[in-house]
Order: C-alpha cells, then structure tokens, then sequence
C-alpha cells in the first residue's frame, strides 16, 4: 500500500520512526504507576498501537520500561497482559470486530483483569488490593480508548482531547519527582488543566480536571478523591470566563484548591496546595501569543472589514499563483515543429511505388536521381499547393510509367500536409495567446490583492470527516502513475481528487501530479470546481496538442455540515456511495482532460452523503467498469468505520483479482454518525 505519492525507497524510514515513537512513548508511560504497581498507560498504549511492527514496538519499549521502572513481581503480570494484549489485537485484526472502536479498550480491560485476578487472589489480603486492581483495568481501557486516535490516525491532524490525555499520563509518570516536598508532575498538570479550561470552557475543564484527579488520586494512593475535587472544581471555574481575563482564571483555580482541603485529612494537603499555586503561577507566566485565540475573538468586531479584507486579499493572491502555474506548465511544453515536406513523396511511393515493376531502378539503383528530382520540386509545390508534371526534370517524368497515378497520391498527400501545417500555427498562436492571457491575468490578480489589506486567518472548527487513501503501481513499476490529494478549503468544503496520467511510470506520475498541484490552487483561492476544471481542461488540451498526452479527472467535494457531495467526472472511473448495505454507483460520460473535442464541462452528479456514509473513489486499475460486481458486494458486505481500512481492504482484493496490470489510486471519505468521535 502507498500512501500519497511516494516510492518504495522512502517506505523504511517512515515505519522506523513510526516504531520509535510507539517504543519510547511505552517505555515513558511505564512509570506512570499505581501504588500496588500496575502501569495502566503503558497498557493502553500497546492497545492502541495496533498489530505488527507498531504493536511489537510498543510491547519492546514496554519490557523497557518494566525493567527500568517495575518491581520484578510487577513486572511480570504486567508483560504478560502485554502480551495477550498485542495476540489478541493480532488475533482479530482485519475483522468487523476489530474495527470496533470499543473492541480494543474492553478486551485490553478484560486481559488485564485476567491477568491480574489471579495474583489479586492469590494475596494475603485481596480485599484490601481488590479496588486499586479493578481501577487499574478501567484506566487501561480508557487509554487504550483516547491513544487510538493518536497511534492510528484517521486524518492529518491529531484529537487534542488525545493529546491531553497523554500529557497528563506523561506527567503523572514524574509525579514522585518532587522539589522541597512538591511533585514537578502535578504541578504541571496543574498548569496544563488552567490553561485547557481557559482556552476550551467550563465544560471542558471541569471533564479535564475530574479525569486527572481520579488518575492523580490513583495513583497517588490518596485513598480519597482530593485531586478529583480540587482539579474539577479548578477547571470548571478557570473555564468559566470570569471578568479579569487570565488573572481571574488563575485565581479560581488557586481558590478551588483551597476549597478542596477544607475537609480533607491528608499528609498530601499541603502540598497540594503548593502545587497548585506553582501551577497557577506558570499559568499566569505564559506568553501571551499562546492566547491568541481569545484575542482574535475580542478583535473580530473591531476589524471585521480588516478581516474581510485580508481573506480576500489571500483568496487573490491565490487565484494568481494558480494562474501563473498554469502559465508556467504550458510554457514546459515543447514548442511545435513543422514536418519535413519530404513526408509527402514518402507517402505517396507508398501508395504508387511499391506494386510498380520499375521500384528497384527508380529507388536503388537511380535513388540519387530520384531524390534530386523530389527536391527540386518541392518548391513549386508548396508555392503552388498541387504538383504538375512540368514540377519533375524530363528524365524522371520519362522513365515514370504511373505518372498520373503518382501525381494524384502526391496532391493527396500534399493538400493533408498543408492542412497539417496550417492547424498547427493555429494551434501555437492560440497558445500564445492563452499563455499571454494567463500571465496578464496573473498580474491584475496580484496588483488587485497589493492594494487591499493584510491577511488575517480564522482558524475554523476541526471538520468531522475521515479520509483514507492507498496507491500502487502497476506490476514492473516502482512509481504509481495516478496521484490522489484531500484537502479542506477555509469555508469547510473537503476537496479529494483522484488523476490518472496516460500510461504508467514517472511521466504519467509527473502529469497527473501536475493536474493535481493546479486544480488544488485553483480550489484554495476559492473558485468553483466546475469553473475551474473547465479552465484546466481548456489549457491540458492545448498543452497537450503536440504529444497527445491526457489525464482523467476525478473530484469529489463534501461539505461536512450538509453531507451535499457533488462528483466530477472527466474520463474518470466510477465512484461509489455507501450507506449501511445499500452501494450506489455514480459513472461519467466525458472524455478525459487534454483530449482535442472534449466537452467543455465535467460530468457533475450531485448526492447527499448521510452520517454513516461513504464516498469511495478508485482509478480504472482497481476495478474494470464493467465487471465491478466484485466491488459493489465487497463494499455492501462492509460493516466498518475506518476509511484508511477499507482503502487497504480494497486495493488487497484488486490486487488478488486484477494482478496490478495498471496503476492502482483509491480514496475513501467517510462522515462519521452524530455524536461519534471526531477526527481529522
């Protein structure tokens, strides 16, 4: 599987970084610990990275970390729930049941009570060790559950609730690291839960705060819910947008802390109280750009036209980038050259020549002769724009016994050739005339854009959509000749194309990723898909007039908040739409982009994608057009949710059946139900 456009050279080093993260982020949480010394986190990590090499890698920085953090009673029980772990997760890989979201929490929780039942019961005291043990199990589903979207990624862009999740187990892993009596950990978790309540709400806060206080208290051994209180209560007031800004948040949750302690008869009181005022004065020590979200709020009513303004000047600045690519791919294309007239004489002794008695003296052993005659009378043909027999020396007329037999073919020939000649200075000129009119237009883009006001971007919310992708190349190739792109523009719209270069290898590569790098611009700086594809259908045809080189098109729009999905086709394979088990077909009619004659205008199918559905994308190499039954029952049978899964689902099932006789590009979109997990 391919991601992307890439090659098999660069495959190796992308899965050894992605092994080291996996092994050195086991081996941190492994010192994230209970006190009857279990290591949750580094459980849930295992989980989630899934089988193979990345579950392997977590497993080894694992048994790392036991033997650097873990009592060798510990350690045991705790690798040995690694390992059922990583075999379960290896076990049911690929089917509907891994697929689950829920599948790896729950059966990590269950291997890891299995595992440590035994030694619970067989203890001194299992009463006294039996609720530690059973929390222990809930908190390693619950990291199996919030690392997931980080060690297998659905989008290009990570679930910050994942992330803070994470830093505050990385942080309970220095907790026992303390200065004068206070825990380094917990004061920066302190400071992390001020600053998530202050940027994201009450509500946010308070969640934040309860789940790593129950998580402190854990593993603190408290024996109380001191941390639950005093985090929760911290971040649903620092969340509440008090007036005072920063130094009110700060202050609730110092406050909070103090109000925690009132009832609580604990050693940890007291330094509780000193790590929260550590950590509320970090917080309020922050730089202030790291709060630019707020003050863009606050501005936005003051600059509104400002604003409006700098978006628009972006917009132009892009429109003209688009252009001044375009400008500059046709100026790549080889300029035209006229044909050697001599074609006309060759074609017309093919026609005349060949069946005459007096061929050999005429073309071997009199070729010079011959040969001269035919130059000295182009000339007079081309002047004249038909030949006559005066055109030819007396000895070749003489000696020539299908004289107005060849004298035909040759008018034939020559009138063709003119035809030619004619419809390619035509040609260039009006290339040089598109090309003028794509540069002057670059630069009125630009000198518009020069005047209006600074660039001012909004960061827009996280979309709900997933993406998932695969290539490979053909058999005998190391290069995939189509290029698959996602992208989402600033108003919300995701954006996938799918081009399909003619032929295979690093030529049709480097056209479809051409196609591809301009349509991108032309959507970025806000135009229509419709008008922008007509604008690059209109300048591949005439780039590619001389070599008679084209590329399918194949793009596909979603606006996440609607689920309206509109396809467009040239020349491009049928997509597909999925709900549940219902699969419908959508199919185009048009010649690729870069033909001479081709419609002006795409093919455009306009659906709406439900919560739960899928688009699915691939290139004539994945599946025949007309025999794609296979592929239709594969995606009705699908009960999953993963887009990336299915991208690889298909292209192994297209390998199996098609044997890669050419390139091979799918992309898969998928709109997440409500209320389920966002990614992007």
């Amino acid at each position: 599987m391919r991601y992307g456009q890439i090659t098999l050279r660069r495959q190796p080093p992308a899965y050894l970084l992605s092994w080291g993260i996996r092994f050195f982020l086991a081996a941190a949480l492994t010192a994230s610990q209970t006190p009857d010394g279990h290591a949750p986190f580094a459980l849930g990590c295992i989980a989630a990275a899934g089988p193979g090499g990345e579950g392997i890698a977590a497993l080894a920085g694992a048994g790392v970390g036991a033997a650097l953090f873990l009592e060798f009673g510990d350690a045991l029980p705790f690798l040995a729930a690694g390992i059922l772990i990583l075999t379960a997760s290896a076990t049911f890989r690929g089917t509907a049941l891994w697929r689950r979201p829920l599948f790896m929490p729950l059966a990590s929780s269950a291997l890891f009570a299995a595992v440590g039942g035994i030694y619970v019961i067989q203890s001194l005291a299992p009463a006294e060790h039996l609720a530690p043990y059973i929390a222990a199990a809930a908190l390693t589903g619950v990291s199996a559950w919030f690392f997931r979207p980080l060690l297998r990624p659905a989008g290009d862009r990570p679930a910050p609730e994942s992330l803070l999740f994470l830093a505050a187990a990385l942080l309970t892993a220095v907790s026992d690291l303390t200065i004068s009596g206070v825990s380094v950990g917990r004061a920066l978790l302190c400071l992390l839960l001020a600053y998530t309540a202050y940027e994201k709400g009450p509500a946010a806060g308070a969640a934040a705060g309860l789940g790593a206080g129950l998580t402190a208290d854990l593993c603190a051994g408290t024996g109380g819910v001191l941390f639950a209180a005093a985090y929760g209560l911290g971040g649903l007031l620092a969340g509440s947008r008090l007036p005072g800004g920063r130094a009110a948040a700060g202050l609730a949750f110092f406050v909070s802390s103090i109000a925690a302690l009132l009832p609580a008869r604990t050693p940890l009181a007291g330094p509780l109280l000193l790590e929260s005022s550590l950590g509320t004065a970090l917080f309020l020590l922050l730089p202030g750009r790291l709060f630019g979200g707020k003050r863009v709020r606050r501005a936005e009513s003051a600059e509104t036209a400002a604003a409006s303004g700098g978006r628009l000047k972006d917009q132009l600045n892009r429109a003209a980038a688009a252009l001044r690519e375009l400008y500059d791919s046709m100026g790549r294309t080889p300029p035209s050259t006229d044909e050697n007239p001599a074609i006309v004489f060759d074609r017309a002794a093919e026609k005349v020549c060949r069946g005459c008695a007096l061929c050999d003296l005429c073309w071997q052993k009199e070729y010079t002769g011959t040969f001269n005659a035919f130059n000295d009378a182009t000339p007079y043909l081309l002047e004249r724009g038909r030949a006559l027999p005066k055109d030819f020396p007396a000895h070749f007329t003489g000696r020539c016994i299908h004289l107005p037999d060849f004298l035909t073919a040759i008018n034939g020939e020559l009138s063709a050739f003119l035809l030619r000649r004619q419809y390619r200075r035509q040609l260039e000129e009006t290339r040089r005339s598109a090309k003028g009119q794509y540069a002057q237009l670059s630069e009125l883009l630009t000198a518009t854009a020069a005047g209006l006001g600074e660039t001012v971007t909004a960061a827009g919310a996280a979309p709900p959509c997933q993406v998932g992708a695969a290539l490979r190349p053909r058999d005998g190739e190391t290069v995939c000749g189509d290029t698959v792109v996602s992208f989402r523009r600033e108003d919300g719209l995701w954006c996938l194309l799918l081009a399909d270069g003619m032929g295979s290898g690093e030529a049709a590569r480097k056209e479809s990723s051409l196609i591809c790098r301009l349509l991108r611009q032309f959507l970025e700086a806000g135009v229509e898909p419709e008008a922008a594809l007509k604008t690059l259908n209109s300048a591949m045809a005439l780039r590619g007039a001389e070599t008679g080189s084209f590329t399918t098109i194949d793009l596909c729009t979603c606006d996440p908040a609607t689920g309206e999905t509109a396809f467009y086709k040239f020349g491009a394979a049928p997509s597909y739409l999925k709900k549940g088990g219902v699969v419908r077909r959508v199919t185009g009619g048009t010649l690729p982009a870069g033909l001479r004659g081709a419609p002006a205008a795409p093919d455009v199918t306009r659906v709406s994608l439900d919560p739960g559905g899928f688009a699915v994308m691939i290139s004539d190499g994945v599946a025949d057009p007309g025999r794609d039954e296979w592929l239709q029952d594969l995606l009705a049978g699908w009960e999953g949710e993963d887009p990336q899964t299915l991208a690889g689902l298909i292209l192994s099932e297209s390998i199996r059946r098609e044997r890669l006789q050419d390139d091979c590009g799918i992309q898969v979109l998928y709109r997440p139900r409500e209320g389920a997990a966002k990614k992007v």
